[in-house]
């Protein structure tokens, strides 16, 4: 197994996780951290509790697409487990790696569990997002409708995850690629920056390169979430957030269907505004749903603000770059 998985964990202000994670990973495999300019005692604790880990230490925050990118050309195995920094592993990763061995399974995730041993049901698996799924979360239907069929079917909610099976989209927290595949299909997208639909960007590349994803449950890592994107402010979370769902709609959907679903996105942050103006929300939240608003206008915006900061999607980097 040492010799087989290279593990990756991308680190951001991880200093209170990281070394639990690392000690569950011990003996697991290869593993690479690349840090994105954390402000807090993650490099530390990395060096401290993991001294022959291999450490990458960014200058500056390239996002979560890119630093994976980095980590799996700095490691050389033939299979790549993408895992958060606040995740600890419960199990083997053998099953993930059994089923990675099948020539037509692209990639494989596991179960993901919180602190009190339940599944991260809505979390763990989905089906790859429709603009129906799209509209119902920005128009707030999913808030005040949450078991509506069409959540039910995106969320996963009607799935047994106790069960192996085919599936979409794992989350990236936790999920096993090989690395042939993900040379195939040119890595992880850069151009979702910082973080939020860069993994499932990817899964839909695997999937449409032909290649199954299974969702292995005797595989498990407890899992806390959220820690990382907690430490920036609520306009910068609502940017990544919103920007980021448009570009999948604008990379994945029709020119017709992004169109109508940027318009609704406006809309449904409107709304949002105007809840937050009713008493539904903080000042801050007021605040940056406005700011969100206006850096929505025109459909032009994506290549405003992020062809700037990142320019193309790169590929998975090669070892002598």
């Amino acid at each position: 197994m040492k010799h087989t998985v290279s593990i990756v964990i991308v680190s951001f202000n991880s200093g209170g996780h990281i070394a639990r994670c690392l000690r569950s990973v011990r003996d697991a495999g290869e593993v690479v951290v690349v840090d994105n300019a954390s402000s807090d005692d993650t490099c530390a604790a990395v060096t401290r509790e993991a001294p022959g880990v291999k450490l990458i230490r960014n200058e500056h925050n390239r996002g979560f697409a890119a630093a994976v990118n980095q980590g799996v050309a700095a490691t050389g195995n033939p299979f790549v487990l993408l895992l958060n920094p606040d995740t600890v592993l419960q199990s083997r990763l053998q099953p993930l790696l059994d089923q990675c061995l099948s020539p037509e399974v692209g990639a494989a995730g596991g179960k993901l569990i919180d602190e009190d041993g339940q599944v991260q049901t809505g979390f763990n698996v989905r089906r790859f997002p429709t603009p129906a799924a799209l509209l119902f979360e920005v128009l707030l239907v999913n808030r005040v409708w949450p078991s509506n069929p069409v959540n039910r079917r995106y969320r996963c909610l009607d799935a047994d995850l106790q069960q192996l099976q085919d599936v979409d989209q794992p989350a990236g927290a936790f999920l096993m690629v090989r690395r042939d595949v993900l040379e195939q299909v040119g890595g992880l997208d850069e151009r979702f920056y910082p973080v939020w639909f860069e993994d499932v960007d990817l899964c839909r590349r695997i999937r449409g390169a032909g290649y199954r994803i299974r969702y292995v449950p005797n595989c498990v890592a407890q899992h806390t979430g959220g820690h990382s994107v907690n430490g920036v402010s609520v306009e910068e979370r609502y940017l990544a957030w919103y920007g980021n769902l448009l570009r999948f709609n604008y990379k994945h959907f029709s020119k017709g269907i992004h169109r109508c679903l940027h318009v609704v996105v406006v809309m449904g942050l409107r709304l949002r505004w105007l809840a937050c103006l009713a008493g539904a929300g903080t000042h801050a939240e007021r605040n940056a749903y406005a700011s969100v608003i206006k850096s929505l206008r025109g459909l032009s915006f994506l290549d405003r603000t992020y062809a700037a900061k990142i320019g193309s999607p790169s590929p998975v980097e090669s070892k002598s770059s």
